[in-house]
């Protein structure tokens, strides 16, 4: 399901009308891809915060531009370093019959009640993010990676992640994702004990 978000068509001339859109509470923006030439619009900057908050940074987002509908997905965002407000987004427009590819969250589940942390272990986690490829209407946000049964040296890979019928997980299958480890042992310092100087 796609989400509505409200674009308006701009100018690139002047430049700083891009400065004069932020200080209304405007992002300058830009949309092309699947057969769209480039065309640079205008969205609202809390609209769109509340569509990624809500629904993550795959969303699938449906705007009319030049009068026609379009989906996209937001591919790039500028931000500005001081303020973290953004700069400037990215939206690449889809073809809801062809598989794309983004990156996804890994998202570990079961991690207090893992077999290794009860063994006293503890939870490595090797990769953060994993490229996904599905339709639009199917990528998903995160990954989710159940830690419930792995004991201590057991290791996940992403080739022994279990296949979803929604997406495919790209990478290489030997790559570790998570683990469980044995805790370090803390070893306590010797203390050394001063000689007290002998008196003559």
């Amino acid at each position: 399901m796609s989400i509505t978000l409200s674009v308006e068509e701009r100018a690139v001339r002047p430049r700083s009308i891009k400065n004069k859109l932020r200080k209304e509470g405007k992002i300058p923006a830009v949309v092309h891809g699947n057969h769209i030439e480039s065309t640079p619009i205008t969205i609202d900057e809390k609209e769109l915060q509340k569509i990624l908050r809500d629904h993550g940074r795959n969303a699938l987002i449906s705007m009319t531009v030049k009068g026609n509908p379009v989906n996209a997905l937001v591919a790039e965002q500028q931000v500005d370093t001081f303020s973290k407000r953004w700069k400037h987004i990215e939206f690449i427009a889809v073809n809801m019959n062809e598989k794309t590819e983004v990156e996804a969250e890994i998202s570990l589940i079961n991690e207090a009640t893992a077999i290794g942390v009860k063994e006293g272990g503890i939870i490595a986690q090797y990769v953060y993010q994993v490229k996904v490829s599905a339709t639009p209407d199917k990528l998903p946000e995160s990954v989710e990676v159940d830690v419930a049964k792995l004991k201590i040296g057991d290791v996940l890979t992403i080739g022994s992640l279990l296949k979803n019928a929604d997406y495919d997980v790209l990478g290489d299958p030997d790559e570790p994702i998570v683990g469980v480890i044995e805790a370090p042992v803390e070893v306590e310092e010797e203390k050394v004990e001063e000689a007290a100087p002998t008196e003559e």
